[in-house]
């Protein structure tokens, strides 16, 4: 008998292997979640004492899995923090006179600073449970990451090109039509690839975010950074190894399975006119291309994601043409000085808690050796600008280049540095080398990689037919890169300048006091000094600390970085 040939949308709609694997996956990874997630939810009451971190490597793969649940939970608000922080700030002057130079204190504070002030409420606020700890952590994480993607995504909104920000206008477009149709997409490549930087940043804070020790008090949550911190203290090489095994898996692991299949899907979001070049490519975005549960999915959420545009359309309004501030000179002026006058107000309240519990002697003492590590911080800003501005052009203008190295790029920038943190202070202590220029290393590996990845997602955001014309009108080595690369990567660099910046003045914590079991070799720097108080919950100097290394960043910031962008707003964009 003859069998009858099937409707063509029977055939599309049977499910083949893609589709399998899929649900597959989405299964496992949903029963994963709940497994892991379902271990926060003991009972945990101080001073009782917090689970106890085993370093037998068998215990490794759930203890990566619960760091790296943590790490996404982190990564899911810094996000959404990013889009609403950075819009507001990108959009309304006004706000951004305060949101800016707030983002600048911020970013200048301490991993140690936040989690000295926070951990303590977090717990109280999750009575009886581990959830508080667990918060507290994610919280941690949450500030590692959330600062340069911050700053990445509102200078990414400061210089969308003129004629797409008219052409948004001639189509009265909403708010959020703006948003999600011009603005997000136009900054959707350096978001990601400061989103993964950021996530590299993350796991150099895991082991201070998981071994928590402030206030003369000692919090543990189980993870593949609280291991290491016990194999540290226990002097177990054998450990440690198992540990950089186990974490070079998880980035391999997270790198093919997440941020690969991210980056072939942002290259739809590049602003250009020809389609040179090979695009990047993901065997898991492949897969997802395939199957036609993913395509089913959004037809079947087709309905409801069109009645939230128009909700929120309607709730944000029209854009608003001309601008506000110049109308109103009077209320900016109050503005301003109701700033001033806040600002001057906290700023006299910590002079004087400081003067009157540490003294002037310390404050100067303090000072001095903030200096020592902005001299450490510059010189490592000198240092990365010059290795790898040009390695992440080459690698953001040339897709296979970037297939090949994209993995090992992803690699060292999401491997923490700290890790090998113990190796190297073994290697300073037999080879008699000053932790003072030790330190500029173990601070290089861990804020550096902002300006590699930022020049990336610069090269790649420079439009394909601009590089055929420096081709074709025959520009080559340094007229190529004054005339077309340097003003293309300019605001991107400048991102990764000022990100660069603040995590090496974080990472300084981390890497001018290092440790292997019961030796300690120490740096003169705030760095080292703000570590020390607040591990011996002295609160006068955890604020003098706090307080002189926000005063530096800031100050780095408005005096020369916040030039630099004003410069790339008028000149360098497209």
């Amino acid at each position: 008998m003859k069998l009858l040939p099937q409707p063509e949308a029977l055939r599309q709609s049977r499910l083949g292997w893609a589709d399998l694997l899929v649900i597959l996956a989405v299964l496992t990874l949903l029963g994963l979640i709940a497994h892991v997630g379902s271990e926060a939810m003991v009972s945990f009451q101080p001073p009782d004492v917090s689970p106890v971190v085993s370093l037998d490597p068998r215990n490794l793969p759930e203890y990566a899995a619960r760091s790296s649940l943590r790490m996404f939970i982190a990564l899911g608000c810094s996000t959404a923090f990013t889009l609403i922080y950075g819009s507001l700030a990108a959009h309304n002057r006004r706000a951004e006179k305060v949101l800016i130079p707030l983002l600048d204190i911020l970013q200048s504070v301490p991993v140690l600073g936040f989690l000295s002030i926070t951990v303590t409420g977090f717990i109280a606020l999750f009575p009886g449970s581990l959830l508080g700890l667990e918060a507290a952590s994610i919280f941690a994480i949450f500030t590692s990451q959330v600062w340069n993607m911050t700053f990445s995504f509102y200078q990414s909104l400061r210089t969308v090109p003129q004629e797409l920000t008219e052409a948004a206008s001639l189509y009265r477009l909403s708010r959020w039509q703006r948003f999600s149709r011009l603005e997000l997409p136009s900054a959707a490549i350096p978001l990601l690839w400061n989103a993964m930087m950021s996530f590299g940043g993350g796991w150099f804070f895991l082991a201070a975010s998981e071994a928590i020790s402030v206030l003369n008090q000692s919090y543990t949550l189980p993870g593949i950074g609280s291991y290491v911190a016990a194999a540290v203290a226990a002097r177990n090489l054998g450990a440690l190894g198992w540990a950089v095994l186990a974490m070079a898996v998880v980035i391999l692991l997270l790198d093919q399975l997440f941020w690969r299949p991210l980056v072939a899907w942002s290259n739809r979001f590049r602003l250009e006119q020809s389609g040179g070049g090979d695009a990047p490519s993901s065997w898991v975005f492949n897969l997802l291309r395939t199957a036609r549960v993913p395509t089913l999915v959004g037809e079947a959420l087709a309905p409801v994601h069109e009645r939230l545009d128009q909700l929120l359309s309607a709730l944000l309004g029209p854009v608003s043409e001309g601008s506000s501030e110049a109308e109103t000179p009077g209320a900016d002026r109050m503005f301003n000085l109701a700033a001033m006058l806040a600002v001057g107000v906290l700023l006299a309240a910590l002079v004087h808690f400081i003067l009157t519990t540490v003294g002037m002697a310390e404050v100067v003492s303090a000072f001095w050796m903030g200096l020592h590590t902005l001299a450490r911080v510059v010189l490592l800003l000198a240092a990365a600008t010059v290795i790898w501005t040009p390695i992440g052009v080459a690698i953001g203008f040339q897709p296979r280049l970037a297939r090949l190295l994209q993995p090992l790029v992803q690699f060292l920038a999401s491997f923490p540095a700290n890790f090998i943190f113990p190796f190297a202070t073994l290697f300073f202590i037999h080879s008699h080398v000053p932790i003072g220029w030790g330190s500029i290393l173990l601070m290089a590996l861990g804020s550096q990689w902002y300006i590699l990845f930022n020049s990336i997602a610069g090269a790649q955001t420079i439009p394909s037919d601009l590089r055929e014309m420096a081709d074709d009108v025959g520009l080559r080595g340094l007229q190529r890169w004054r005339k077309l690369i340097i003003p293309g990567i300019f605001s991107a660099w400048v991102t990764g300048g000022v990100t660069a910046s603040g995590g090496a003045w974080n990472a300084s914590i981390v890497s001018e006091v290092v440790s292997w079991g019961g030796t300690t070799l120490k740096a003169d720097g705030l760095g080292a000094y703000i570590a020390e108080a607040t591990n011996q919950g002295d609160w006068p100097r955890i604020a003098l600390g706090i307080g002189l290394m926000s005063l530096f960043v800031v100050g780095l910031n408005r005096v020369f970085w916040r030039r630099l962008y004003g410069l790339a707003e008028r000149r360098y964009h497209l």
